[in-house]
């Protein structure tokens, strides 16, 4: 059935109008459904003139009529060369052409992937040259399907794979190749996912598909394109001849070079020696006389040096005292000076003695010796502090009483009559002990002269009821 597109509409089914294309013509509704879309190869545009091929179908419950499109084909141009023109210019909206965008090609590849069939003759051409040109590049082959339904994406997925792991194998370029054949032999070319592939792929890639007069959307993506197979190998291997001439001739450039380095650096040694031989010179003098400069200070502050020298000046300086006191004495009165010196030490000395014998006397009078000698006492406990009061003792304890000339020491009794108890000295004969009445606490401290002779003193001891026992 043949008419014009319009009321395109691209929801996952396509749903569009087929009219005459005169005014006025008839018009049926079309759907094309997605199982069949996918297989069609471009869009089509309002207002196109197509050819449709399908079947009528009646919508029973709304009584429509519509036509079922299984095959779509365009009037004027081919099918797949409209597809190849809608996707060049959709690519190219998104920049896949820019030449700005394309990667240069490694000069010395050291290791490069062949995206091809195995069976293809492309591969031999590849091989062939690449190995008389430069065995030293290594090759890795990923066989792909080339041509058929299942050969965009097994391509897809070999660029895919080649760019994933190039760092592990070492690739350092892609060569995507296939020899010649019609349009649908090289349509897996020109679809998007290789487009995409190839766009994406991390590492450079060179494409030669088909012959000279082929070009896919391929070879406009990649880094590079080549008319042939041949062609691309050349242009990815050096050829070992040129190599080795250019070897040589940066040999020699590399010998030139250092022939004159070594020359210019030998006369820049030379003339640099004749330069440094004076100031060399100089130097050396002058360390030398720094060097005897301080060998000389050193001498003069050695140590047996400078004792030498000390020795020499305490030697003079004597001799100059020596002198000078002979010369002062001998200026002097002996017996003028030594009298007046033994009159000025007897002044100082009575002086000193008046002074001593005030003191002396001072002393004396507020020294506690003084007190004792009218007649007081003081007695301590065992502990050495001084007894003031009766409940500072308790029967028993030694106490030890001081008077004028001596020390009594007493023992404190238990409870009863009061009464004398001498512990220590000499009782002359005949003396006997007295007891002293009264009531109080305490202990005495007037003593009482026996015989002329021996201290003794009266331990009072307090009654229990006033002891408070």
């Amino acid at each position: 059935m043949l008419g014009e597109i319009s009321n395109f509409s691209n929801r996952t089914h396509w749903y569009f109008s087929l009219k005459e294309g005169q005014v006025g013509g008839a018009v049926i509704n079309c759907v094309m459904f997605a199982g069949r879309t996918r297989g069609v190869g471009f869009v089509p545009g309002e207002g196109q003139a197509v050819v449709l091929t399908g079947r009528v179908e009646y919508y029973k419950p709304q009584g429509k009529v519509s036509f079922a499109v299984e095959k779509i084909e365009p009037v004027g141009e081919g099918a797949l060369e409209l597809a190849h023109r809608q996707l060049v210019q959709e690519l190219r909206g998104l920049g896949y052409f820019v030449p700005e965008r394309k990667r240069a090609l490694p000069t010395f590849p050291r290791r490069v992937a062949i995206i091809t069939s195995r069976s293809g003759a492309a591969l031999q051409d590849v091989i062939n040259t690449m190995k008389r040109r430069c065995p030293a590049v290594e090759l890795v082959l990923i066989d792909a399907l080339m041509q058929g339904r299942q050969a965009a994406p097994g391509v897809a997925r070999a660029i895919q794979w080649a760019g994933a792991n190039a760092p592990r194998l070492g690739i350092d370029v892609i060569l995507l190749t296939r020899g010649g054949g019609s349009i649908e032999d090289l349509w897996a070319f020109n679809e998007r996912i290789v487009a995409d592939a190839v766009f994406q792929c991390p590492v450079p890639i060179v494409c030669a598909i088909g012959h000279e007069t082929d070009t896919t959307i391929a070879e406009l993506v990649a880094d590079e394109r080549c008319s042939t197979p041949t062609q691309a190998a050349m242009r990815l291997t050096p050829d070992r001849e040129e190599l080795s001439e250019q070897l040589e001739m940066v040999r020699g450039r590399l010998e030139s070079a250092l022939r004159r380095a070594l020359r210019q650096q030998r006369d820049a040694i030379t003339s640099q020696r004749r330069h440094l031989q004076p100031v060399l010179r100089a130097m050396l003098d002058g360390q030398w006389r720094l060097l005897a400069q301080l060998s000389a200070r050193l001498e003069r502050t050695r140590p047996t040096a400078v004792l030498h020298r000390r020795a020499m000046e305490l030697g003079s300086m004597a001799d100059r005292l020596a002198s000078a006191m002979r010369s002062r004495l001998a200026q002097l009165d002996g017996d003028a000076l030594r009298a007046d010196l033994h009159g000025a030490m007897g002044r100082s000395l009575s002086t000193r003695r008046e002074s001593l014998g005030a003191m002396h006397r001072q002393l004396g009078l507020v020294g506690p010796l003084s007190v004792l000698a009218r007649g007081y006492s003081v007695t301590t406990d065992p502990l050495g502090r001084i007894v003031r009061r009766v409940s500072d003792v308790a029967p028993g304890d030694v106490l030890a009483t001081r008077v004028e000339d001596g020390v009594i020491e007493s023992v404190v009794g238990s409870d009863g009559p009061p009464r004398v108890v001498p512990v220590r000295g000499t009782v002359g004969e005949g003396e006997r002990e007295r007891e002293t009445e009264g009531a109080g606490g305490g202990v005495g401290a007037q003593g009482e002269r026996v015989d002329g002779s021996v201290d003794a003193i009266v331990a009072m001891t307090p009654r229990a009821s006033e002891r408070g026992g």
